[in-house]
């Protein structure tokens, strides 16, 4: 127990705490406020408290709880919408009113509440079992089923496990190694800031599918994987996160509001329980946790929560599921740790940041992966995180640092959005570099003609930015007609194809195989185009044709009557173009 003798915004200074560690969770003050203990000098302890300091004074009492800042996962977590230190805003909301009272103490786990639980086929008294091994599951949602697992550390034979209905905190079995028993019950904690444990990585060959087209066809990310959306204010960062978090291929979606308006977290919080998965049209929070930690929140709980999100996922990854975590965005957490890096007097790196940034950034970036869990199962968590660079300038620390450790960049340009071109993914400087490890599955799914036509279309886009530098000097009527072609298929491939809208319950998902169909007729139309230049038929013509805007609203047609629909449109292009033949 020591008592208090500084306070500094978020940061707390005790004497008295000889025998705290460091990353202990201690309760400050008399109402018992959360912090963790992240620097010691002698007996004082350097304490970032989660909560708003305000109204603690030096000499109230600072106790150490012994423990590091860890989660409760268990059955319950699914569906739930927590703050940054897993303090669920439900519960928060009907004890506290509108704002979280100052040392708020609410369970993230509902310990009362009794599931079902079933023991697995091959687990019986007398088996061996290891840390990770699965010893029975929860029908949490009709959407996840919740595999109860042995803890870490925990090894041995099964001296006794039954099934039923049990609180989380009920001992469904008891393992038992070298005389010494061990307790398992359905809720197990985890230190956030300790990565989970895994058998052995896999590579990141089998893609993330999210439904978006500029992202599935030129910039795909894998299972595993990470990427980054770094724009500046307005360019549609979070709405393409939103769009990831409803659509992508993932069992389970973990979204972190980390430092984000209020506005756009409680769109998100009013909006995703009405949502409904695209795969079972179940409802989507039925694989989903929401993390809300709002830029009006402490400063040091968002540091907390991009961990607690990140160890939540390698739970769900550690039964199997495959995982996608959506960061937005991470700027905000940087500013929170250059926050208390100043307040701790620390030297200063660039711009103000923590000269330990850039580790920080690999150390999150680096939980991600696909892998083979200890218990020989394949899981996966994919992470996705939004930077928020002041003006849009890449150059600043946090992006740069995040470039450097992910694989995957979707830049957002400003001139896109305020075009109305969403996403507004520029497609000229943003890259993947899972494309060549993405392309074995992509000819064994899709077939060969996938990536022939992916990289047709690149190029295209890419010939087709040269020439309109050449038509600002000289004007569209100075080039030869082939080039003329050039400028109208890029026109349709970035106003047919790349352009979608969040708001279409049509357009705001497109499966791969009609993405496939629309980048076809595309590249169909091309080549009927290129050979009627060949004969003579001048640009304006081919540009003017009828069929053109039937093309232009091939995004419309419903994935169902899709095939019908583009069959029909590829035989009429070639009746229009043997029309134009004739005259």
């Amino acid at each position: 127990m020591g008592s208090i003798i500084k306070i500094a915004g978020p940061l707390v200074i005790a004497d008295n705490m000889r025998g705290a560690k460091i990353y202990d969770v201690v309760r400050v003050g008399s109402k018992g406020l959360i912090g963790e203990i992240i620097q010691l000098k002698g007996d004082n302890a350097i304490i970032q408290v989660y909560e708003d300091t305000s109204g603690i004074r030096p000499g109230e009492d600072v106790a150490s709880t012994n423990m590091p800042l860890s989660v409760e996962l268990g059955p319950g977590l699914i569906a739930n919408i927590y703050d940054g230190i897993q303090r669920p805003l439900d519960l928060i909301k009907a004890k506290s009113g509108a704002f979280i009272s100052m040392g708020i103490n609410v369970p993230a786990i509902d310990k009362n509440k009794k599931w079902k639980f079933k023991i697995m086929p091959e687990i019986k008294k007398g088996s061996f079992v290891k840390e990770g091994d699965v010893l029975g599951y929860v029908e949490e949602t009709p959407l996840v089923k919740h595999y109860i697992m042995v803890p870490y550390g925990v090894k041995g034979r099964i001296n006794k496990i039954a099934e039923g209905s049990f609180k989380v905190t009920d001992t469904i079995a008891e393992i038992e190694e070298n005389k010494k028993i061990e307790n398992v019950t359905m809720l197990q904690k985890r230190v956030v800031r300790v990565a989970g444990k895994y058998s052995r990585r896999l590579a990141p060959d089998v893609p993330l599918i999210t439904g978006q087209r500029v992202i599935d066809m030129f910039f795909p990310v894998a299972k595993g994987g990470v990427a980054a959306i770094p724009g500046p204010f307005g360019s549609g960062k979070t709405v393409v996160s939103h769009q990831l978090a409803k659509y992508a291929d993932a069992d389970i979606i973990i979204y972190v509001g980390c430092g984000e308006r209020g506005n756009e977290m409680t769109e998100v919080l009013t909006e995703f329980p009405e949502l409904k998965d695209p795969k079972s049209g179940r409802p989507l929070m039925e694989r989903t946790i929401l993390i809300a930690n709002t830029s009006n929140m402490p400063v040091a709980a968002r540091e907390a929560s991009i961990y607690t999100g990140i160890t939540m996922a390698e739970y769900f990854r550690d039964m199997g599921y495959s995982v996608a975590l959506m960061a937005d965005s991470t700027s905000r957490w940087a500013e929170a740790m250059r926050e208390i890096s100043a307040r701790l007097e620390e030297m200063p790196g660039e711009e103000g940041y923590p000269a330990y940034l850039p580790r920080r950034l690999a150390e999150f970036y680096e939980r991600a992966g696909r892998v083979k869990t200890l218990s020989d199962k394949e899981g996966s968590i994919t992470i996705v995180g939004a930077v928020s660079p002041p003006g849009g300038d890449i150059s600043e620390p946090v992006s740069q640092g995040t470039l450097r450790v992910v694989k995957t960049y979707w830049a957002l340009d400003a001139q896109l959005a305020g075009s109305r071109h969403f996403p507004a993914i520029n497609w000229l400087i943003s890259y993947s570099l899972y494309k060549d490890s993405l392309n074995k599955w992509y000819k064994k799914n899709l077939g060969e003609s996938f990536v022939t036509m992916r990289d047709e279309a690149i190029a295209l886009l890419q010939r087709e930015a040269e020439l309109k530098d050449i038509v600002r000097l000289v004007g569209a009527d100075a080039l030869p007609d082939h080039e003329r072609i050039i400028l109208e298929i890029g026109r349709m491939l970035r106003e047919d194809f790349l352009r979608q809208s969040a708001f279409d319950e049509v357009d705001t998902y497109t499966s791969l195989k009609k993405q496939i169909g629309m980048l076809s007729v595309i590249l169909h139309f091309r080549d009927k185009a290129n050979r009627a230049v060949e004969q003579g038929i001048g640009a304006d013509a081919i540009v003017n044709m009828k069929i053109r805007g039937r093309i232009s609203r091939i995004k419309e047609y419903t994935e169902d009557k899709f095939e019908a629909e583009k069959n029909q449109l590829i035989k009429d292009i070639d009746s229009e173009f043997e029309e134009l033949m004739k005259k």
